[in-house]
């Protein structure tokens, strides 16, 4: 994935970047910095990770999942539990499906395997720093695909899963489960980017939660039917 190259430097985003292949760790975060992100520290090993992240609170966490001491999961559960609002962008080696699903359920907002490109890369954590779920192609149906898993076992209610929601804020929490970002919502529901802004702010105050990772754990508990979200 690390080849030469520039781009458009992104707006101040931090970054921390764990890895136990000293070689790819570095490879990463150089790309990281000839690309204009400010790469905090680097960790090598799952404890490490969420002591470096607690500690300088980046914007992303770059994590791989196969990490010494901790998983990647258990870093993001770990992460989690301790109310650190660091979003993270799993880059993994592995597109196992068990893989993905296990880091989405801890907190992680976006997978990606390190068969990707430099700049599909650097866009993931630009996105993943924007709030933006991302998936390497294929993964995000794998994650529907569970939504609806859940679904069919029973979970969720039929008529209103989600009282304090009204039908428009249900709605566009199944679109922001499946991984679509405000702009493609907004485009979808034919309303402006800040219209479905302001939709989400409003299901954060009535679920108390506070980003859309807590959003994605709790549509899938819900078992909302994201098969047709419309």
């Amino acid at each position: 994935m690390p080849q030469q190259g520039s781009s458009t430097p992104p707006e101040h985003i931090r970054v921390v970047v764990a890895d136990d292949h000293p070689m790819w760790r570095d490879a990463v975060a150089r790309d990281l910095a000839d690309a204009g992100f400010e790469v905090l520290a680097t960790a090598d090993d799952g404890r490490s990770a969420v002591a470096r992240t607690r500690a300088t609170t980046p914007d992303v966490l770059v994590l791989d999942l196969n990490l010494p001491g901790l998983t990647g999961a258990e870093v993001c559960a770990a992460l989690a539990a301790a109310h650190v609002p660091t979003r993270i962008l799993i880059l993994s080696a592995s597109g196992d499906h068990q893989d993905v699903l296990d880091a989405v359920k801890a907190g992680a907002l976006g997978y990606l395997v390190k068969s990707a490109g430099r700049e599909e890369f650097l866009a993931a954590v630009r996105a993943t720093a924007a709030g933006e779920p991302v998936f390497t192609a294929g993964l995000a149906g794998l994650v529907l695909g569970e939504f609806r898993r859940v679904k069919a076992a029973g979970g969720g209610s039929a008529e209103r899963p989600i009282p304090e929601l009204t039908d428009r804020e249900t709605e566009i929490l199944k679109y922001v489960a499946t991984g679509m970002g405000y702009k493609e919502i907004a485009a979808t529901l034919f309303l402006s980017h800040r219209t479905v802004q302001n939709h989400v702010q409003n299901i954060f105050g009535k679920l108390q939660m506070h980003n859309r990772v807590e959003l994605v754990r709790f549509a899938m508990e819900r078992g909302l039917d994201l098969a047709d979200p419309t």
